[in-house]
């Protein structure tokens, strides 16, 4: 393929930018392997969809005053193309983290600010609160990353005028605003006397009193908020300019939780066909992120079964926009903010189950038929964590993890079935949460401007491949 690879320098009129929140490169090697074994196949052969893009890159993401980076510093580097310190959106590095003073005059122009400018369309989507460290870094300008509603605030930075990352989204300033959300965080935008929809016992978090939904509506012509899969199916692309979908308080469910959501939500890969079916109708183009932003929420859970199937959920959703867009004008790109500490260890034989135990080979190159065992006579799996809450066997994965101890060392596993959703996989050093980890992550490119992507990159050099290839011109980097 690399012989026949043809550079295609033409302008790229839409942009998607895809984010596999903490998909290191072991998470897709091994969402590769648990997508083809779930077909029936060993799964090392398997490809998930953009590991088939032509252009490939590793991305450096260290912050500016980390080693092993977070969220807010990593996403704001690929969207203003300057890498800055941890826990800031938006902002250089200059800033003093949580002083609101100390971010004026700091801000930085994001990418898709610039494409507002320029006319085109413009969407934000995430399985996260869509006013989490990723989405958010896409428009919002703040020197705390949790200051996602004015909940969020200390009082010093209300009285000094510094807006929640909710207000802004809603109050974007730039062309005629963003034309698609979707995602969770429904309570940073509703006040704190107003029941949730879905959760009558629970309520907004607005202390302003404001309902940002209602004033969507009131300040976009053509604009639909919808709250459940059943008003986000009702929506007809053609009749609607401005569409908000916030479908849970927090985050959105993980995809392998949500059948049993009593509102119901839209999938990641219904969600981008979606927006790209709304957004599509702009002459100009338009720029769309997507975020799996779940894939890092299991990580830090310490349950490889969600990660991996968030990560599978992602790979669905490129496939989808691959679909419905033309390569010779979009360009899109896959990358992650950031990895993880899991590794994927031991001997296992040719096709040995992902999340299983490590079931190696004889002297005769054949599977044996019971598991290894470690020095310590115990089986081990051939997905661990460096770090984290360790080992638990849950009736219900994910978050539930943190209502339970903290599980340091080795446990026998020999009647734990580790492929289990509710299997959390062991950690070496005991923590609170599993970490971030500091090496590189992989880009993926294909389409319009993809050449661009090659070689060792600093992540903030993304932002200057997508203005390359959209071919907008430069506005003044300075807010």
């Amino acid at each position: 393929m690399a012989e026949g690879l043809r550079p295609n320098r033409g302008k790229a009129s839409n942009v998607i930018l895809f984010i596999g929140d903490g998909m290191g490169i072991s998470t897709v090697t091994a969402a590769r392997i648990f997508e083809g074994q779930r077909r029936g196949e060993p799964g090392e052969e398997n490809f998930l969809s953009f590991e088939r893009f032509p252009y490939l890159a590793l991305s450096k993401t260290y912050n500016t005053n980390q080693q092993t980076p977070d969220s807010a510093g990593t996403m704001t580097a690929m969207m203003t193309g300057v890498k800055t310190k941890a826990g800031v959106i938006g902002v250089d590095e200059n800033v003093i983290r949580g002083d609101c003073a100390s971010a004026r005059g700091h801000g930085l122009r994001t990418f898709l600010e610039e494409a507002e400018m320029a006319g085109m369309a413009t969407g934000v989507i995430s399985t996260a609160r869509v006013t989490h460290a990723t989405p958010a870094a896409t428009y919002a300008h703040v020197p705390e990353r949790n200051w996602e509603d004015d909940h969020n605030m200390p009082e010093a930075a209300k009285a000094a005028r510094c807006k929640d990352i909710a207000r802004q989204l809603l109050e974007f300033p730039y062309g005629d605003g963003i034309e698609v959300v979707l995602g969770g965080g429904r309570r940073g935008f509703l006040p704190h006397t107003k029941a949730d929809p879905e959760y009558p016992g629970q309520a907004g978090e607005r202390e302003d009193g404001r309902d940002l939904t209602r004033e969507w509506l009131s300040r976009h012509p053509n604009a639909v908020y919808v709250w459940n899969q059943a008003q986000f199916q009702a929506v007809a692309p053609a009749g609607v300019e401005h569409l908000l979908g916030l479908f849970e308080p927090s985050h959105m469910k993980y995809h392998h939780d949500r059948p049993a959501d009593a509102g119901g939500e839209p999938t990641l890969p219904e969600m981008t066909a979606k927006a790209i079916d709304i957004l599509q109708k702009n002459p100009k183009g338009y720029f769309l992120m997507v975020e799996g932003g779940r894939i890092d929420h299991a990580h830090h859970a310490g349950n490889a079964f969600r990660a991996l199937d968030e990560t599978i959920e992602l790979a669905k959703a490129v496939r989808v926009a691959m679909q419905k867009t033309d390569p010779a004008e979009t360009l899109i790109i896959v990358t992650a903010d950031h990895s993880h500490v899991l590794t994927i260890g031991g001997y296992p034989t040719r096709g040995n189950p992902i999340l299983g135990k490590v079931v190696g080979n004889d002297a005769s190159g054949n599977a044996k038929s019971e598991p290894e065992l470690a020095a310590d006579g115990l089986p081990y799996t051939t997905l661990s964590y460096a770090n984290g809450r360790g080992f638990a066997f849950l009736k219900t994965g994910g978050d539930s993890r943190y209502e339970y101890p903290i599980a340091a060392g080795r446990h026998d596993l020999s009647a734990i079935d580790t492929t289990d959703e509710g299997y959390h996989q062991e950690a070496l050093v005991p923590l609170g949460a599993e970490t971030h980890a500091g090496e590189d992550v992989a880009i993926y490119a294909t389409g319009a401007g993809a050449y661009l992507v090659h070689g060792v990159q600093e992540q903030n050099v993304i932002f200057h491949v997508m203005r390359a290839a959209s071919r907008i011109d430069p506005a003044a980097r300075r807010r």
